[in-house]
């Protein structure tokens, strides 16, 4: 097993490992919607932190000489879900070619850190 952390990576809010590697499989962090520059600034509204959550998930898979064409499954954690649910769809899908999307659950929930209105982790697999 690996456990990877990635200096020019997001900040963790709490002890874990930016992905852990195993048996092929790659398992990344549920990231938030801040930058690597700017710690738990979140950007406005649910296309904003979608599109953040989405390039720090792109950060953590570069360090690994991997891409979001490599992910098998994603698990999406809304803290709005009837009123963002649509939109995150609509910017989700963006990142990805319409024959190659992952498998993914999407739930919502009461609460993330930093206030965040999504996090989303992925299950990826190395070729």
């Amino acid at each position: 097993m690996k456990f990877h952390m990635f200096a020019n990576g997001p900040k963790p809010v709490s002890p874990f490992s930016h992905a852990v590697e195993t048996d092929g499989f790659v398992f990344v962090t549920g990231q938030m919607p801040d930058s690597p520059a700017a710690p738990g600034v979140l950007p406005d509204g649910i296309v904003a932190q979608t599109k953040a959550v989405m390039e720090n998930l792109k950060i953590i898979l570069k360090g690994l000489d991997l891409g979001l064409e490599h992910a098998v499954m994603a698990r999406v954690y809304l803290t709005r879900f009837k009123e963002d649910f649509a939109t995150m769809n609509a910017t989700y899908r963006t990142f990805f070619a319409p024959d190659r999307l992952p498998a993914r659950t999407c739930v919502g929930v009461t609460g993330l850190a930093y206030d965040a209105l999504i996090e989303i982790d992925l299950v990826c697999r190395r070729p």
